[in-house]
């Protein structure tokens, strides 16, 4: 009796942060309608039997939930008072994360890890966070109270409390309504012109010290045919019979003259 009083109090409590927070809820009837508002109701469901120790029985509670709602919360989640996912579509919440009280989440939203880590691998979200359409909130840092996330954003490290957050990684813009980092979404820098930029730059050092050593292999080749280049002296060419008789001049013996006396 008390788990099903408690059930109920659960129940409007979210029914109430949604009408709260939503200003197309006209009724507590449309209320019921919403997609959202299933999703968590179904969690809490799969979350208790999950803390139970029947994992089975929970993995088909939220797939069933996921195949009505298009919501996927892992059974392990754990989820504060009052969360209030609107539209809901395409939002994945990974078996660790933990989202405090009065949080908003709207659509195609991921807490999710990065793949590499084991044990603790989803964010924590504080109580307060809102997260915009299309955010992905990745690995297990702490997102704190009060904080916004903007549409699209990239969150992969720690947000502070009071923070707006916005950007691919996500950069923290304004703290304690204070702006901290002018941040125009519309001006980011593209990293594709930042890398052909910077193989221009490299280009043209490259052109130069080519320019630079072919002017000096150039001024090398003027130095070199500057020099005079010395001539040796061609030899006298001799006929056969001049070179005949040389030769037997140098290899014939002295003769010693005889007188006719003797």
């Amino acid at each position: 009796m008390c788990v099903l009083i408690r059930g109920a109090h659960e129940v409007l409590r979210d029914i109430n942060a949604i009408r709260r927070r939503d200003p197309a809820a006209t009724s507590v009837a449309e209320v019921l309608t919403y997609a959202g508002l299933h999703a968590v109701l179904l969690h809490r469901v799969a979350h208790a039997l999950y803390l139970r120790g029947n994992r089975l029985s929970a993995r088909v509670v939220s797939q069933l939930s996921r195949l009505f709602t298009g919501i996927e919360i892992h059974p392990g989640a754990k989820i504060g008072k009052g969360l209030f996912i609107d539209h809901g579509s395409g939002v994945v919440i990974g078996e660790t994360s933990e989202i405090g009280d009065n949080c908003t989440i709207y659509q195609g939203v991921t807490l999710g890890g990065t793949g590499k880590e084991t044990g603790k691998r989803h964010p924590t979200l504080g109580n307060n966070v809102m997260v915009g359409t299309g955010a992905k909130v990745l690995g297990p840092m702490k997102i704190g109270d009060n904080v916004k996330i903007a549409a699209n954003a990239v969150v992969l490290s720690e947000i502070p409390e009071n923070s707006t957050a916005v950007g691919i990684p996500a950069r923290v813009v304004r703290r304690e309504n204070r702006k901290v980092d002018p941040f125009d979404q519309t001006r980011t820098p593209d990293p594709l012109s930042q890398e052909i930029c910077r193989l221009n730059v490299k280009l043209e050092s490259l052109r130069r010290a080519v320019e630079e050593i072919e002017s000096v292999l150039a001024a090398a080749e003027e130095a070199k045919s500057a020099v005079p280049v010395s001539k040796k002296p061609k030899k006298s060419k001799k006929s056969k019979k001049e070179e005949t008789s040389s030769a037997a001049e140098e290899e014939a013996p002295d003769l010693v003259p005889v007188s006719k006396d003797e």
